[in-house]
């Protein structure tokens, strides 16, 4: 299908009420990680590194959003789809300079995600490489970090989801957060050990729990192939432009959104057995079939008798009844509150699958 960047092919989204379901909501069990903050290295990210003078274009054509207009200011968040819409990959896309863009992916699926886009280079003037032996991925969290990095910076860093700085011979973007300021720091191994000197050690458990909290759950090897963008919020957390034009699945993603075609979304819920990523969840007013799936999750307190995850669910299993993981008998799951708003379709409060 050709398209430009101004191509409208659907037309404006039916009107949509912020979805605050469920009314009342307990008490969230990773409700002290605002306190928390720090610096850990993150090994389940790799990079790679999209170099020449056609890369930008390239990527703009695979992935959900836009790449050609993306400058030394931003990072995007984006989805590397199928042709039926479902997510492969997701990545953190940011350009390191005019001709070379790093590309963050879930270690475990980087070699299957690197073969698939070097299929479709064919004559474009890029090249596709992992660049993950010589470069170190590390996330930031808190006061103590806002302050370390606007030292360094020269300024305060900006506020913004998903801006970038230049950051001691790599870069720095910053995150969704549920109240607690986060941000990602990209460059070579000397300068990530400077950086950890400089900030008190934060567990990897701790950081994914804020993932979560914040409602992002990258894409990993067990969620490969499951979630369309919307079904993960991903146009509600900047993942998604839908006036880019065409990238693999381009079609079923709009359709969803334009044609008021969305059943099911990410919800984040709480529980004292921890899910494992892609397990199913079920609703007890429809006991025979799941209802979601556990998209991420994460243990909460030292001796892990509590979950964190965030799940994909049918909208109309989060106003009435139980959920639980793995069959209808399985553990309970509570709702949590996200922190941001997720429209629900006007007149269609209880969608079926």
């Amino acid at each position: 299908m050709a398209a430009d960047d101004n191509e409208r092919p659907f037309p404006d989204p039916p009107t949509a009420t912020m979805n605050d379901v469920p009314k009342a909501l307990p008490q969230d069990p990773s409700r002290h990680d605002h306190a928390l903050g720090g610096v850990c290295r993150l090994p389940f990210w790799g990079v790679m590194q999209a170099s020449g003078a056609d890369a930008a274009s390239f990527l703009h054509g695979q992935l959900s959003n836009d790449v050609n207009r993306l400058d030394a200011r931003q990072a995007r968040l984006a989805g590397y789809c199928n042709a039926q819409g479902r997510m492969l990959a997701s990545l953190i896309v940011a350009r390191r300079d005019a001709d070379t863009i790093w590309l963050l992916c879930a270690a475990d699926l980087l070699p299957a995600t690197l073969k698939r886009l070097s299929m479709f280079v064919l004559r474009a003037k890029a090249k596709l490489s992992d660049v993950s032996g010589g470069l170190v991925v590390v996330g930031l969290a808190g006061e103590a970090a806002q302050t370390h990095l606007g030292r360094a910076l020269g300024h305060a860093p900006a506020a913004e989801a998903w801006s970038r700085h230049d950051l001691d011979s790599g870069l720095v973007v910053r995150l969704p957060d549920a109240g607690l300021p986060r941000w990602l720091w990209v460059g070579p191994a000397d300068a990530a050990a400077a950086l950890e000197g400089a900030l008190p050690a934060l567990s990897t458990t701790t950081w994914e729990r804020l993932d979560i909290r914040a409602g992002v759950a990258p894409v990993q090897a067990a969620t490969s192939g499951l979630f369309v963008p919307q079904m993960l919020n991903y146009e509600l957390v900047g993942g998604v432009d839908f006036k880019k034009g065409c990238y693999p699945g381009q079609e079923i993603v709009a359709r969803s959104q334009y044609l008021g075609k969305l059943k099911r979304r990410a919800f984040l819920l709480a529980g004292a057995t921890q899910p494992k990523p892609g397990q199913e969840i079920y609703w007890s007013e429809d006991p025979e079939q799941p209802a979601g799936q556990v998209a991420a999750s994460a243990p909460v307190g030292a001796d892990g008798d509590a979950a964190l995850a965030l799940a994909e669910l049918k909208i109309g299993a989060v106003g009435t009844g139980t959920l639980h993981l793995g069959s209808a008998q399985g553990p309970t799951l509570t709702l949590l509150a996200l922190p941001y708003a997720v429209p629900q379709l006007a007149g269609d409060a209880t969608p079926t699958a």
